[in-house]
């Protein structure tokens, strides 16, 4: 397998109203290339929430709830359309994109911004991540057609460090089908107990140490693993090292192989994209268990399945599919290792609790009123700009 360049994204926000920014010297901070007009039309791609959103008003990342900036923009005149019709030519998204001035678009229901619709997108001038991971968006042709990307960095890192631990749990102590029996009705310990294991003194490791992959790492110190392990290009340093008790594995596959428990925290790009294939889960540990909470896509979903069912992987847990929403007859909703366990999929919400919810909410209305104002942003926030990557997050990608 060729060398491959990882590292976990940047996830952020603030508060809807008023926002506390960090101090930073002008010479720190990046201003966004704009000739987006005074008065703007800015659409959002969201998902419905239905009654559960006119009943939660903090469910902001619903069509229903606008990400709290429904007022704010009309009020100073700008166009905003909220739609979560996506797909196709005659969705609301493709047709509406040729005069958008700003799009809005969230991991949770991904509106596919391809080659093709940039070309289409002559107005465009900025692309907003509510949450964090902008995959869904042609980064080469942002940059070719000089299109800002930003996300809201650290918006949902907690959140979704907290759902990989989450997922490790029920995994190894083989939980569901122990809930599943009490539904039904039933009561038999022993099926259930014959695959159901501690943490304590477990090899658990991360595909990504970043921001995500740290704080997992730090959440699973106290369960007393065996050892904690990290793949990533990019070495922490010393004192980080420590402070997490963690060591490094130079070769993906070396990781792997020693681990109970293997947990995917980066980003899908170029060089992740089907990384978890027949081969290098053929190398992991027999009877593994793989958490993802990065991308669905950076694993091949037919492979994963076929891993489950042999035996070849114990259990597969995480809320990314590589198509969202995914259909009915996707192989993640049905698959069960032998014993008929070890599927922990849920739908796509580790990084969109209430309380993200209001962070990457506020997030996206302070680097939409930045960029309107022509004011500094904050580099942390941005993919691209200019023309050309703003960070090294998405891997080694062509400017």
């Amino acid at each position: 397998m060729s060398p491959l360049t990882l590292l976990t994204p940047a996830v952020a926000v603030t508060a809807v109203t008023a926002i506390a920014v960090p101090t930073r010297s002008v010479a720190s901070l990046r201003t966004f290339a704009t000739t987006t007009p005074k008065k703007a039309k800015i659409m959002a791609i969201l998902y419905k929430g239905g009654k559960a959103a006119e009943e939660e008003p903090r469910l902001l990342g619903t069509v229903e709830n606008k990400l709290g900036l429904s007022d704010w923009l009309k009020q100073q005149g700008h166009e905003f359309i909220v739609t979560d019709d996506k797909e196709g030519p005659g969705s609301v998204f493709q047709k509406e994109i040729h005069d958008t001035d700003i799009l809005i678009t969230t991991p949770f229901h991904p509106g596919y911004l391809t080659a093709d619709l940039f070309k289409k997108a002559k107005k465009l001038k900025l692309c907003v991540t509510a949450g964090v991971g902008s995959d869904h968006i042609d980064l080469n042709a942002a940059n070719e057609h000089n299109v800002t990307v930003a996300e809201v960095t650290d918006s949902n890192t907690s959140s979704v460090a907290e759902h990989v631990v989450m997922s490790i749990l029920l995994l190894i102590r083989n939980y569901t089908p122990a809930h599943e029996q009490i539904v039904g009705g039933e009561w038999d310990v022993a099926p259930v107990a014959r695959l159901s294991f501690d943490l304590e003194d477990k090899v658990v490791g991360t595909i990504g140490a970043g921001r995500i992959g740290r704080k997992v790492l730090k959440r699973l110190q106290p369960f007393g693993c065996k050892e904690l392990l990290y793949f990533d290009y990019a070495e922490m340093s010393k004192a980080d090292s420590e402070a997490l008790s963690v060591r490094r594995v130079e070769k993906i596959e070396d990781m792997v192989a020693q681990c109970d428990v293997v947990t995917i925290n980066c980003p899908l790009h170029e060089q992740t994209l089907g990384l978890f294939n027949e081969e290098l889960l053929s190398k992991m540990k027999k009877g593994a268990y793989l958490v993802n909470t990065a991308r669905g896509a950076i694993c091949v979903a037919e492979d994963v399945q076929k891993a489950l069912e042999s035996g070849q992987l114990s259990g597969y847990a995480g809320d990314v599919w590589n198509i969202q929403p995914a259909p009915k007859d996707h192989p993640w909703r049905s698959m069960r290792n032998p014993l008929g366990g070890g599927n922990g999929m849920v739908p796509h919400i580790s990084g969109t609790s209430l309380d993200a919810q209001l962070r990457y909410a506020s997030g996206t209305r302070d680097i939409i009123k930045r960029h309107l104002e022509g004011s500094l942003q904050e580099p942390a926030n941005l993919i691209v700009e200019n023309g050309e990557y703003a960070t090294k997050a998405y891997g080694s990608r062509k400017n």
